[in-house]
């Protein structure tokens, strides 16, 4: 009876001992949620980023103004009747 009692306990600690950390246990699921939380917060800042694009190109398609301005600040360009006047601080690098 007593072999038969040390058995089962046995067995018992093994199953929960692999409940608690082995594949699948309390720890794999733990660290799996934290992983699943830390993708969530990506695809949220993902949609955010691509709203945004979707908005900006939204207003590249429907007007001139929104490409202008673009060309202007990024591309330096002027139209041909504008004078192009650059102010330079002093103790500036360039």
């Amino acid at each position: 009876m007593k072999v038969i009692n040390l058995i089962l306990i046995f067995l018992i600690v093994i199953t929960l001992w692999m409940r608690w950390f082995g594949y699948g246990g309390s720890r794999d699921l733990q660290e799996k949620e934290y992983l699943y939380q830390q993708q969530l917060e990506k695809n949220k800042e993902l949609k955010a980023r691509n709203e945004q694009l979707k908005a900006e190109i939204k207003d590249l398609d429907q007007g001139m103004e929104a490409t202008e301005e673009r060309a202007r600040s990024e591309m330096g360009m002027v139209k041909p009747d504008e004078t192009f006047i650059q102010v330079i601080e002093e103790g500036s690098n360039q």
